[in-house]
């Protein structure tokens, strides 16, 4: 059996008074013996449950006719009356004759209760009465043992009670007395997975249309076929595609969820703002994120529910883990006793007695819009953090909740459906603003925790994030930080959950950083802030990257320090929306309207039914153009769960399979998965006869067997763990894995330097007490290091971006009396007294630093002396015990700036600095006389100045502009797979599926996401909107640069996918082409996403397809094929004769149509050979490379060709600039310290060359 795919309805319950009771009750009514009616017991009197219909032959086989997820069932048991003398209007058929046995087996989904479900119904008790009430509506939330809830909407609905007799008489028509009547409330519940509370109340609303004039005799057959429609719908998959369809009088919308993670919202978001001042607001929100034990008090039970389900929805995407039962009945007050924190509704009536007889409450009254203790009138609880709050309020006093004033300049509806649109149109525009708004208060109240997460160890360093969080709101961090609801928010950010949260953090970043630069003096920064600076923009004067508007490439020539200017108006002085800033992009959602509903109890009218919504699914889809993938796709999901549960299995895999072109986001694998399993031995060999269900039925039984065995090994989304000092002694492994949870320093080599450093003298081992001493140094530094203020006069002189990391004692110098200061670009002296600015030295400016001796009186006191370029007298500064320590910081960061000066790369100062600062933090914890010896551990920049002098060669220091370290914030370099430029953009492809986009003005990383989790081979941009990536997965990922998502993916190759290319076909359409290791070729239709045709290659390894003048030139590791455009090989390029001894082969080739000649290079051998297209017998002519021992990648710039290859004699990636026309070596550039995997042209200004993993670094070059 399949597993059905997700319906509207779960159940249709309805609960009223037993009969027997209320038979006695009308005879003593009618007798006029009650003094006042009384409060009877609810009991379930009906249950409808799909599925409904079913086909009676070969049923084994059939999975619905119903949208349901109800696979197992129970039994109910329920009392039955043997002699029913009173007759209520549900009253059971069957039930007239007279049974023998007492009870009847009532069958019910299997996690449905109906043991509480009539005290829900009717919270308040049921209530006979005199007259006929008003219909009242209330609303549910059950939460099963596995936290997964259901929602219910309930209407309590009056009707009149007679004796049987006389309903007999009568026949069903009007009944009159002179007698005083009687009514009695039936509850109607309808029970979903999904919290479809306005849709729901709008379906009971047109049941009761058909209810009241209904015979008593229809009753429950009225609510059963009303339940068979409901179990008929079918729920719109996430994203831009609602479902309507109709139930007399009024058209329901079933409005989609955003995406797969947002919770679905068809409910009125603004009620909290109606019934809590914003302040009120915030100290409930307040509340639930420090889960407390709320409780909510109403005298409308409807209230409860919408406002707690609002609230909840304001904490999206964290949330609430504990308790939830948003509506109590009076006999269920003793949960309100339960010790753990909960969140519960109750009837105002029960507030005083709630409030005295049980302790530590929040109460909650919504109806006076009051938060209280139960131990005292207010509330001493920490609040919001103020800037969060503050911001909140702003934006909170611009919404516009009151639909009134939207209606002033429109006439008066005359069709109520065009009016229920109007409204839902202002209310969904609201949701979406309140929806911003509360999201933006949950990002600033967590912003930046993902930057104290280190996801290898999963460890989250709370300590380290509440020392940046401000002092007034420490307390509220101290309860939230610690709760069930934040813990499971840290487990989505380890798993790099790319959510609503991660979104807005994303584009609200560089704005709040922004802002914080232009108000704050500069502080010391935390290494994890530190370390992202890396990757910014080089700041070397003369090779600082312009800004300029409009340009999508840096001008790495004429430097451009023009600083951003900012209003700081206030905001109550901005016209503004309430999300203004905060909105993303929304697409135009479209409303797919089903059929008109068939007699829902008849087998065969059902299938007709599906059949019709399966034919107006086919005409949606063939009228939507393919550019519209999106829409495409959710008309493809939404055929494919028609055809699931008509028992069309192969048309609903081949609808799910086409979502992999269209948005594989929502796939529904686990609906697949069953589908696949529950295929009959026939179908399965029909699936087998279709290429693409062949193909995927595959690819499903390869995720099963990569789920069973990352089960096997244990391999979960594991818990958080909080960073703990350690207790015990710790060897070389325990240590790096204890620096890299701390925050502290990230890559090994540091670390194992630090542990050199640590252990000199003894036993190679760190103990805790050591490490807790380190620790503790390292921090207070730090946070003396932030607590530095510099006055104006002093930030004057100083860059915005500098930042002071160490200040020393006050001391003598030869310039004054004060305090050195180091910053990461100079030396300043903050002279004593009114502090003043006295400039030592920029660090590139140093051409002397040694440890002397100054005279005094009768003393030599220690001093460092620094010489500076363009300065006669030297610098002096009486440091006494702190000069040793001095001497080797200075000289770190003196070497570090020479090297990122020389190497075009910002990350080797960044290094320095870190050096620099662990050997402060290492002198301090030794406080021993090896404690400078030990700190020299660390010099390494230093070292390496020593001992090899790092002169880069002049060819390479001047066409060499920058570097990219993509592998910045991991413990290892990995290697640069794939370079791809496009305007504006680099897209660089690192181990593991992982894409890194930088923007080319500033080569500042924009956006990093994950493609699969194989190495990519390959990159292509398609169009403006398509970067298409083969991955050894042997899928091709397409990436939309506008979104940046990747949600769609071509699955049509079987193996690794090694090349992709472009070209127009004889009728001058755009084509791709792809090709797959095992020598197949694919030509793509680029609007279509389908295969055009394709070819199979004979050869060894096929590794890059390519285009030209008709003909595709092949490239495998032992030839090259030049193959007409059916596939049929026209020429076919072997490797010299003198080569093919040995183990060469090829890695790259390069076309140059214009001079008719192919450019090929092999792995192994340092040499060029260059073919006529013409005459392939052999190459005309060879470049030898000097000093090179392969090569790997080639790209033709303007009339150059670059090699990327690696040289004999260092081992060290070197690049071959190229003749186009005289085939001479122009330049031999050494940029890299392994072997260069990619290169990549800028608009034919600048090369970029991505280096293996002992490197894995990005290096950009001037083209000449």
């Amino acid at each position: 059996m399949a597993e059905l795919p997700s319906g509207l309805l779960e159940a249709c319950v309805v609960v009223g008074a037993p009969s027997d009771k209320l038979r006695d009750i009308y005879q003593l009514h009618q007798q006029s013996k009650l003094n006042e009616l009384p409060l009877l017991e609810a009991e379930v009197l009906q249950v409808h449950a799909p599925p409904f219909v079913s086909k009676e032959t070969n049923s084994s086989q059939s999975i619905g006719p119903a949208f349901s997820r109800v696979q197992r069932r129970r039994s109910f048991i329920k009392k039955k009356r043997r002699d029913r003398a009173a007759e209520v209007p549900n009253g059971d058929n069957t039930s007239r004759t007279e049974v023998s046995s007492a009870t009847e087996d009532i069958s019910v989904p299997k996690d449905l209760d109906l043991i509480a479900l009539p005290q829900l119904c009717f919270p308040g008790g049921l209530q006979l009465a005199n007259e006929q009430r008003e219909d009242s509506y209330h609303f549910l939330v059950f939460t099963d043992l596995f936290g997964n809830r259901t929602h219910g909407v309930v209407v309590q609905h009056y009707r009149a009670v007679q004796s049987y007799q006389e309903a007999a008489l009568q026949n069903g028509h009007r009944w009159t007395s002179s007698k005083s009547r009687l009514f009695t409330p039936f509850a109607v519940c309808v029970i979903s997975k999904f919290p479809y509370y306005n849709a729901l109340r709008d379906c009971l609303s047109c049941l009761l249309v058909q209810l009241r004039p209904a015979r008593q005799s229809d009753f429950e057959e009225t609510i059963k076929e009303f339940s068979a429609k409901l179990s008929l719908v079918p729920l719109p998959p996430p994203g831009q595609l609602h479902v309507s369809f109709s139930l007399r009088p009024l058209h329901v919308v079933l409005p989609s969820r955003e995406d797969q993670d947002s919770p679905i919202i068809d409910i009125d978001l603004h009620l909290p703002f109606l019934c809590f001042t914003h302040t009120t607001l915030l100290q409930v929100l307040s509340c639930l994120l420090q889960e407390q034990r709320l409780v909510f008090f109403s005298a409308d039970w409807a209230k409860l529910t919408l406002v707690a389900e609002s609230l909840l929805l304001y904490l999206q995407p964290l949330s609430w883990q504990q308790p939830y039962v948003p509506v109590l009945s009076g006999g269920m007050l003793d949960f309100l006793m339960a010790p753990t924190a909960f969140l519960m509704g109750c009837h105002i009536s029960h507030f005083e007695e709630v409030a005295a007889e049980t302790e530590e409450l929040i109460l909650v009254n919504v109806d006076d819009g009051i938060i209280q203790s139960s131990w005292s009138e207010t509330l001493d609880l920490p609040a919001i953090p103020l800037a969060a709050a503050e911001s909140f309020i702003s934006r909170a006093e611009c919404l516009q909740l009151h639909y009134d004033l939207e209606l002033c300049h429109l006439g008066a509806a005359t069709d109520a459906n065009a009016l229920r649109g109007q409204r839902r149109d202002w209310q969904t525009r609201l949701n979406t603003q309140i929806q911003n708004i509360a999201l933006e208060l949950v990002v600033n109240i967590f912003r930046g925790v993902q930057d104290f997460l280190n996801h290898e160890h999963r460890v989250f360093n709370s300590e380290e994030f509440l020392r940046t969080r401000e002092p007034t709101d420490q307390s509220f961090y101290k309860k939230a930080l610690d709760t069930h609801i934040f813990h499971s928010f840290l487990r989505d950010r380890l798993n790099r959950k790319w959510d609503t949260f991660s979104r807005m953090e994303q584009n609200t970043r560089n704005h709040a950083h922004r802002n914080r630069a232009m108000t704050e003096s500069p502080r010391r920064p935390l290494m994890s802030d530190l370390s992202k600076t890396g990757y910014r923009s080089y700041t070397s004067p003369s090779d600082r990257l312009s800004k300029r508007l409009g340009a999508s490439m840096p001008n790495l020539e004429n430097p451009d320090t023009v600083t951003p200017i900012s209003s700081n108006r206030p905001a109550s002085l901005r016209k503004m929306t309430p999300d203004t800033g905060l909105k993303l992009p929304k697409k135009a959602v479209k409303v797919f309207r089903l059929p008109e509903f068939p007699p829902p109890l008849a087998y065969h009218y059902v299938q007709n039914y599906y059949s019709d919504m399966v034919s107006s699914l086919g005409k949606a889809i063939n009228t939507t153009l393919p550019e519209e993938s999106a829409l495409l796709a959710r008309y493809h999901y939404l055929r494919g769960l028609v055809n699931t549960v008509s028992n069309r299995r192969l048309d609903a895999l081949e609808d799910f399979q086409s979502l992999h072109k269209t948005d594989s986001d929502i796939f529904p694998s686990q609906m697949v998965k069953s589908l696949v399993d529950s295929l009959p031995e026939a179908e399965r060999l029909q699936a087998d006869r279709r290429p693409e269900l062949k193909r995927l039925i595959s690819r499903v039984k390869r995720d099963q067997e990569r789920e069973r065995s990352c089960h096997e090994n244990g391999q979960e989304d594991g818990a958080v763990k909080r960073f703990q000092l350690p207790k015990k002694y710790m060897q070389l492994e325990e240590f790096v894995k204890c620096i890299q949870e701390s925050g502290i320093v990230k890559d090994q080599g540091t670390i194992h330097r630090l542990f050199d450093a640590l252990t000199v003298g003894h036993q190679k081992q760190v103990g805790p007490e050591l490490f807790r001493v380190f620790y503790t140094i390292w921090k207070e530094t730090e946070a003396e290091a932030q607590e530095v203020c510099l006055p104006a006069s002093v930030l004057e002189h100083i860059e915005p971006s500098e930042c002071v990391f160490k200040v020393s004692s006050s001391v003598k110098t030869s310039r004054g009396v004060g305090k050195i200061a180091m910053t990461q670009r100079r030396l300043f002296l903050l002279t004593d007294g009114r502090p003043g600015y006295v400039e030592v030295a920029q660090y590139r400016d140093l051409e002397e630093v040694k440890v002397s001796s100054a005279p005094f009186l009768l003393l030599r006191i220690p001093s460092l002396k620094l010489r500076v370029r363009g300065r006669k007298e030297a610098f002096e500064a009486n440091l006494k015990t702190e000069t040793e320590l001095w001497n080797l910081m200075v000289k770190e960061m003196w070497a570090g700036r020479n090297m990122a000066d020389q190497h075009k790369d910002p990350q080797y100062m960044q290094q320095a600095l870190t050096n620099a600062l662990l050997m402060d933090a290492v002198v301090g914890s030794l406080q021993s006389s090896k404690a400078i010896y030990a700190a020299s551990k660390l010099a390494h920049f230093d070292r390496i100045k020593m001992e090899v002098p790092m002169m880069v060669p002049k060819t390479t220091a001047e066409t060499l502009k920058h570097k990219i370290n993509p592998s910045l914030e991991l413990a290892a370099p990995q290697a640069v797979d794939v370079l791809l430029y496009t305007p504006g953009q680099l897209w660089v492809s690192v181990s593991g599926g992982k894409v890194m986009v930088f923007d080319a003005s500033s080569w500042s990383l924009t956006h990093t996401c994950h493609v699969g989790n194989a190495r990519l081979n390959c990159m292509l941009g398609v169009d403006k909107d398509q970067v298409w990536m083969g991955s050894e997965d042997s899928v091709i990922y397409i990436i939309s640069m506008v979104a940046m998502v990747c949600n769609r993916q071509l699955t049509e190759h079987r193996a690794e996918v090694t090349g992709l290319a472009l070209d127009v076909d004889k009728y001058s359409q755009r084509v791709a082409y792809s090709c797959s290791v095992e020598g197949t070729v694919m030509v793509w239709d680029i609007s279509t996403l389908q295969v055009k045709r394709h070819f199979r290659l004979s050869c060894d390894r096929l590794q890059s397809v390519s285009s030209s003048n008709g003909t595709l030139w092949c490239c495998s590791r032992d030839n090259i094929m030049e193959v007409w455009r059916n596939g049929s090989v026209k020429h076919r390029l072997n490797l010299p004769e003198q080569q093919k001894e040995s183990a060469v082969i090829f890695s790259s080739v390069l076309l140059l149509p214009e001079r008719e000649e192919l450019w090929s290079v092999c792995v192994d051998s340092g040499e060029v050979s260059i073919w006529h297209i013409k005459d392939t017998s052999k190459p005309f002519h060879r470049v030898a490379l000097q000093d090179c021992t392969g090569c790997y990648c080639m790209i033709k710039v303007k009339n150059q060709v670059w090699v990327g290859g690696v040289g004999r004699s260092s081992t060290k990636g070197k690049i071959y600039v190229l003749d186009a026309e005289r085939h001479q070596v122009l330049k031999e550039l050494h940029g890299h310290n392994d072997k260069v995997m990619s290169l990549c042209s800028a608009e034919d200004r600048y090369v970029l060359s991505g280096a293996g993993k002992h490197d894995g670094k990005i290096a950009i070059w001037k083209v000449e």
